[in-house]
C-alpha cells in the first residue's frame, strides 16, 4: 500500500473516486504530481469509452454535453471551482494581492468567476462536439492526460502564495523527479496515440506556464485555485488544438 500511496493520492485529489484512508497525506501529495498523468489516462479512457458507447445512438452535440457532466462529476467540479475563485480574484481583486487572495478563499461565486465558467464550459463542449464529429477518440483520451501533466511544473517550480492550504503540501513534497515521471507517462501516452498529440501537448504546458507567470507577478506565487484553473484551460486547450489538426 506505501508504494501505491502516491498513485492513490493523485486519484483521491483530482477525482472524487473513493482511495483507502490515508493516502491523502503530505508525504503523498508532492510524490503523487508523478501520476497526474495516469489520472488523465483514466479519466480519458471512461470519456471515450463512453462517447463510443453513445456514438451510435446520439448526435455528437448531445453526447458532448454528457462527456463534459460526466468529467466535471467524477472530478467533482474542483477544477472548476478553480477557474471561478481564479477569475473572480483576478476581475474584483483590483490588483491587491491580499484581496485577490481574500476572494479565492471565498465559497460563493461572482459575475467574473460565472462568466469565466460559462465560456469554458461552453468551448469544451464545442470542442469535445468536433472531436467526435470527427469519431477522433484518441483526442478524447488525450485531452485530460495533456492537461494534468501540463499543471505539473507549476506545482513543482512555482512558489505557492498561502503560508498554508493544500496547495502548499503540493509544492512542498513535489521534486524534479516527479515532474521527470510524469512527463515520461506523457510521452508513452503520446507515442502510443500518435504524434499529432506532440504539438498540442507542448502548446497546453506553454499556456500552463504563461498562466502561471502572469498569475506569479500578481500574486508572488500560485494556490490550488490557480491549479485547477490550469487544468480546465489546459483541457479546453488542448482539444482546440486538436481540432486545428482535423481543419
Amino acid at each position: 500500500m506505501k508504494l501505491f500511496a502516491p498513485l492513490l493520492a493523485a486519484f483521491g485529489f483530482l477525482t472524487r473516486i473513493p482511495v483507502p484512508g490515508g493516502t491523502l497525506l503530505d508525504r503523498n501529495l508532492g510524490r503523487s504530481l508523478a501520476f497526474f498523468p495516469v489520472v488523465g489516462v483514466a479519466l480519458g479512457l471512461g470519456l471515450s469509452g463512453l462517447g463510443a458507447l453513445l456514438g451510435a445512438a446520439l448526435p455528437p452535440f448531445l453526447i458532448a454535453i454528457l462527456l463534459a457532466v460526466a468529467l466535471a462529476a467524477v472530478t467533482g467540479g474542483l477544477h472548476l471551482d478553480g477557474v471561478a475563485d481564479l477569475f473572480d480574484a483576478l476581475g474584483g481583486g483590483r490588483g491587491d494581492r491580499a484581496r485577490m487572495l481574500e476572494i479565492m478563499k471565498d465559497s460563493r461565486i461572482g459575475a467574473h468567476g460565472t462568466v469565466a465558467l460559462v465560456f469554458l464550459l461552453l468551448a469544451k463542449t464545442a470542442a469535445i462536439g468536433q472531436a467526435l464529429a470527427e469519431r477522433d477518440l484518441p483526442a478524447l483520451l488525450a485531452f485530460p492526460t495533456i492537461a494534468r501533466w501540463a499543471v505539473t511544473p507549476l506545482v513543482a517550480l512555482f512558489p505557492h502564495a498561502r503560508a498554508e492550504g493544500l496547495g502548499r503540501a503540493f509544492a512542498a513534497g513535489a521534486r524534479p523527479v516527479h515532474l521527470a515521471m510524469a512527463t515520461a507517462i506523457l510521452a508513452v501516452t503520446v507515442a502510443v496515440l500518435g504524434p499529432r498529440f506532440v504539438i498540442p501537448s507542448l502548446v497546453t504546458l506553454a499556456t500552463a506556464m504563461t498562466l502561471g507567470l502572469w498569475i506569479r507577478r500578481k500574486l508572488g506565487g500560485l494556490t490550488g485555485d490557480v491549479y485547477g484553473a490550469a487544468i480546465e484551460i489546459g483541457e479546453v486547450v488542448a482539444l482546440l488544438v486538436v481540432g486545428l489538426h482535423h481543419r
